[in-house]
C-alpha cells in the first residue's frame, strides 16, 4: 500500500487547528504527523518530521505564516516543503506575498472539509492550488504594487509562443481556455507551460503568474 500523504496542521487557534487536524486524520491517505501554533514552531516541526505538506494559516504569533513559508518553501531552500496556505480573507494581501513566499497554494478556513482535503492532494502530488479565477482577482489586484526586477521581458530565455502561454496563465486562463485561444490541444498547451516552468526555474503556476507580473510581461 502508498504510505499516506503526512501532514503538518499550524494554526494559533486551537478550535481551528484540531478541527483540521480531525478531518485529515480521517482520511485513510493522509496522516497529521504534528500540529503547532506559530510559525517558528512550523518551520522548526517541518523541519525536523518532514511533512509532504504543511497546512499554514498566515497571522500567527512569533513567526507569520509568510515568513514560515519563505523559510520552508522559498526561493534558494534546498529542500523546499510544499504549503497550502489557509486565511480568513478572502484575496488579502498576505495571501498574495505568501505565493510570492513559496506556497503552492491557498484556500479559505471557511471552505468545506472536501476542498481542504482535495486542497491537500493537490498540493501533495506537485500541483498547484489556485484557480483561474482566483489568480486573476488575486495577482490583478495587486499588480499595480508590484515592482518589476532585474529580468525585463527582453532578456526573458522563452520563445514567443511560450510568452504568449506564460501571459495567458498570469491573465488566469486554465490550460482548456489557452488551448482555445490559441486553437491548439491541451496537451500542447501543457508542454509550453512545462517548457516555460522549467527555462525559468519555476515550480509551478503559481510561481509563473507572480513572475509574470514581477518581471513586467503582464502590467
Amino acid at each position: 500500500m502508498t504510505a499516506p500523504t503526512r501532514v503538518l496542521v499550524c494554526d494559533d487557534q486551537v478550535l481551528i487547528r484540531t478541527g483540521f487536524a480531525t478531518i485529515i486524520d480521517a482520511q485513510p491517505d493522509l496522516e497529521v504527523v504534528g500540529e503547532c501554533g506559530d510559525g517558528r514552531a512550523a518551520v522548526d516541526l517541518a523541519r525536523r518530521l518532514s511533512p509532504d505538506v504543511v497546512v499554514m494559516d498566515v497571522r500567527m504569533p512569533v513567526l507569520d505564516g509568510i515568513e514560515a513559508t519563505r523559510l520552508l518553501a522559498g526561493a534558494g531552500v534546498e529542500n523546499p516543503v510544499k504549503v497550502l496556505v489557509v486565511t480568513t480573507f478572502n484575496l488579502d494581501e498576505y495571501v498574495y506575498e505568501a505565493l510570492r513566499a513559496g506556497a503552492s497554494g491557498f484556500l479559505l478556513k471557511d471552505a468545506p472539509a472536501a476542498q481542504l482535503l482535495n486542497g491537500i492532494r493537490t498540493v501533495a502530488s506537485g500541483a498547484a492550488l489556485l484557480a483561474p479565477e482566483v489568480t486573476r482577482q488575486l495577482v490583478g489586484r495587486y499588480a499595480a504594487r508590484i515592482r518589476p526586477t532585474e529580468n525585463p521581458p527582453g532578456d526573458t530565455p522563452l520563445t514567443p509562443r511560450e510568452l504568449e502561454v506564460l501571459r495567458l496563465i498570469a491573465n488566469g486562463l486554465s490550460n482548456g481556455e489557452i488551448a482555445a485561444t490559441l486553437v491548439i490541444s491541451q496537451e500542447t498547451v501543457k508542454t509550453y507551460v512545462s517548457r516555460l516552468l522549467a527555462k525559468l526555474g519555476l515550480r509551478d503556476r503559481v510561481q509563473a503568474v507572480v513572475h509574470a507580473y514581477r518581471s513586467g510581461l503582464v502590467t
